[in-house]
């Protein structure tokens, strides 16, 4: 299972750029950039929650589960 991250739909939704985003729930950019392309490993409950605080969603909307196509072969 693989987890994708929609951080830039909901960023489009609600008309607010990465660099905004990133001022006020106080990380970098460039970190930001990563969790938005899925290269991260993990993410902070804290931080989780500062960017469901500011754009005003749940953690549900920003992260999705989906089957990959090794883990469907290995069950099946």
């Amino acid at each position: 299972m693989q987890i994708i991250v929609r951080l830039d739909v909901m960023l489009a939704r609600r008309k607010m750029t990465s660099r905004a985003l990133a001022e006020e729930i106080g990380i970098s950019e460039q970190n930001l950039s990563l969790l938005k392309s899925g290269k991260v490993k993990g993410i902070r409950f804290e931080t989780l929650g500062r960017i469901c605080g500011v754009l005003d969603c749940q953690p549900g909307d920003l992260l999705e589960a989906a089957e990959d196509d090794a883990s469907f072969r290995q069950s099946a």
